[in-house]
């Protein structure tokens, strides 16, 4: 199984912090650029034109069965990862990519909705990150923290995140068998107390505590 250097994940259930987190390690990097590695900040779905329908899909805007949207998160996926500007590329040049949310999530959501098999074949090939950092929560505390959120995506309620976390568990050590450094981060502590668990799994990485560009 491929391991793509330089590049991290956060995974976590929806509610978890991951994209607050990515905002903060961000900021970080900006703060500490001129000893720090490149930095590059993304996401899936990405803002492509594939992206673009997913999010639709995820809003409830359009209906779309489950197989065809496992199929839909692979194919932006390879132009997030493969494409012009792309992850790959831009890990291959020695910048740090990290990225809210990868692969781990197909096989956890879409698995849950349309059976392993389908999100397993979709998604063999892609690399796995060198790390990938999972923010743990209870699903009932990140259900309050999503209250003030104005509208939920088809995926944020409580039954199915409980499925969501049970599968994580699940993966993670299928992950780390693949050669994935796979780190757990409690989520439930304030964003401040995170970050610097995050950090401290960050600075280990051989593109930051080797000076390796």
């Amino acid at each position: 199984m491929k391991i793509l250097r330089n590049f991290v994940v956060f995974e976590g259930c929806d509610g978890s912090g991951t994209t607050t987190q990515l905002t903060i390690l961000e900021d970080f990097f900006h703060q500490h650029r001129s000893h720090l590695p490149p930095f590059h900040k993304t996401f899936e779905p990405t803002n492509g034109s594939i992206g673009k329908i997913i999010r639709s899909f995820l809003q409830k805007e359009i209906s779309l069965l489950p197989e065809t949207a496992a199929m839909l998160f692979a194919a932006d996926r390879n132009e997030h990862i493969y494409g012009s500007g792309g992850v790959a590329e831009r890990c291959g040049r020695g910048e740090l990519v990290v990225s809210d949310r990868y692969l781990p999530s197909s096989l956890v959501y879409q698995g849950l909705l349309c059976g392993e098999e389908l999100p397993s074949r979709l998604n063999e090939d892609f690399p796995r990150p060198e790390l990938l950092i999972f923010f743990d929560i209870a699903p009932e505390t990140a259900q309050q923290r999503m209250i003030g959120r104005d509208t939920k995506e088809i995926y944020e309620y409580l039954d199915f995140q409980i499925q969501v976390r049970d599968r994580y568990k699940n993966l993670l050590p299928q992950l780390a068998a693949q050669g994935v450094k796979v780190e757990v981060i409690d989520a439930s502590p304030p964003p401040e107390d995170v970050a610097r668990e995050v950090w401290h799994f960050i600075k280990k990485m051989p593109i930051i505590s080797q000076g390796q560009r």
